[in-house]
């Protein structure tokens, strides 16, 4: 990505993802992939009047190091300064935002039940994090660029070079830094999403009915007081900001105990390196008590059986069929970009999106139908054929979406 390009790119992320604001710290997490960017977003932020940016580096094939050398108990163990940086981040209600450069096999041959251990560990542990993103006291964002391993699994017959020259524009394309001023083009798409968003929430409907001709039946009960979300959000300091750049998505969350139905994917799964596909799942009271796929059962199942809230679902998500990223064609093996081409649910934790919950306690968050999870794992479901449904307590109903594409609004 040429130097105009990238800075169009920073300060979107800085004025549109995070919304930074004059004394505000700034947390970027990133890979060698995104450095160049992450150094970029660092000059943005400071001349928007960032008090300190701090950056923090992962990198997955040191990771896979981990895996194969450290034991278990190592593995589950989060050292304290890990725990305390952490939770200084959020005491500082610093900003954060994390560029991902993910390879979709990274853990391939990895014990997938080890996997899914560490990664229960690392929620609690890091649970005061967690809660205060999933809950707006922070402002965050995940972004991404290229990285050879990921490029090269979406285009395998190119050069690495040019795999990555073709992503790159993809990601520029979804980013809408192809317009004159993307921060603009955001804050209009924003808007756009907010009115399907305030729609939905007022209708206030008792369950949605989804159905494809993949075979999907699935009534989704709602909570009462629910509220959908997309694209912009609102943080408990009153500040706008973007959460996941890109997106398509208008979301919201199921009750925890009135989902029934079955539910097939319609595009695969990319998880902790490793892929479920053509899967289905059936629940009972909002329970996953059956499922199967033709790839990667041993990944599904670890999901489902993170803990007893994963049993559940926490997000339901609409998304049209014919959306900027559905129409490049792509599957991008990365679920920031391919859950933006579909509407998708999600299992495990919920975002508490139902109005004066930051009043309520865990056992009110509960009976109201707040599912709780050490793991939130979004999966695709949307098809061309997709119809949604929603009904009000009254028994009346109103078509949401039919060929995939909107029709309230």
């Amino acid at each position: 990505m040429n130097k105009k390009l990238l800075n169009k790119y920073a300060k979107t992320v800085v004025k549109v993802g995070v919304n930074l604001q004059k004394g505000d710290d700034l947390v970027i997490n990133t890979t060698v992939d995104g450095i160049t960017l992450a150094r970029e977003i660092a000059e943005c932020a400071y001349k928007a009047g960032a008090k300190r940016v701090d950056i923090q580096f992962g990198d997955e094939k040191i990771r896979r190091l981990d895996y194969l050398y450290q034991s278990e108990q190592d593995l589950t163990t989060l050292p304290q300064w890990l725990i305390d940086r952490s939770n200084d981040m959020v005491d500082r209600k610093a900003c954060y935002v994390a560029i991902l450069a993910e390879d979709p096999d990274a853990y391939v041959g990895i014990d997938e039940d080890l996997i899914a251990k560490v990664a229960r560990a690392r929620h609690i542990a890091l649970k005061r994090y967690y809660d205060a993103a999933t809950g707006n006291e922070i402002r965050w964002c995940l972004c991404a660029v290229p990285s050879k391993e990921w490029a090269k699994k979406i285009f395998p017959d190119l050069p690495a070079n040019k795999a990555v020259d073709k992503l790159w524009k993809m990601i520029a394309i979804t980013m809408r830094l192809d317009q004159k001023d993307p921060v603009k083009a955001w804050q209009l798409h924003n808007e756009r999403l907010a009115v399907l968003s305030e729609y939905l929430t007022k209708k206030q409907f008792c369950k949605l009915h989804l159905t494809t001709e993949l075979g999907t039946d699935l009534e989704v009960g709602m909570p009462n007081g629910y509220y959908f979300s997309g694209g912009h959000e609102m943080s408990r300091d009153g500040v706008d900001f973007t959460a996941n750049m890109p997106t398509e998505e208008v979301f919201s969350l199921p009750h925890r105990e009135k989902v029934n139905g079955v539910v097939y994917s319609s595009m695969p799964l990319v998880h902790n390196g490793n892929t479920a596909d053509e899967f289905w799942l059936r629940l009972e009271k909002g329970k996953i008590v059956d499922y199967g796929a033709k790839q990667g059962l041993n990944t599904l199942k670890g999901i489902i059986e993170s803990d007893e809230g994963s049993r559940y679902l926490g997000e339901i998500a609409i998304v049209q069929y014919d959306s900027p990223i559905r129409s490049l064609n792509t599957l991008f093996y990365n679920t920031l970009f391919d859950e933006n081409a579909s509407c998708h649910l999600a299992i495990g934790e919920a975002y508490p999106m139902i109005e004066g919950v930051e009043n309520m306690d865990e056992e009110t968050r509960k009976q109201r139908g707040i599912n709780t999870s050490c793991t939130h794992v979004d999966f695709m479901i949307g098809t061309r054929d997709m119809t949604i449904i929603g009904e009000d307590c009254d028994g009346n109903q109103t078509i949401i979406m039919q060929n995939g594409n909107l029709v309230c609004v």
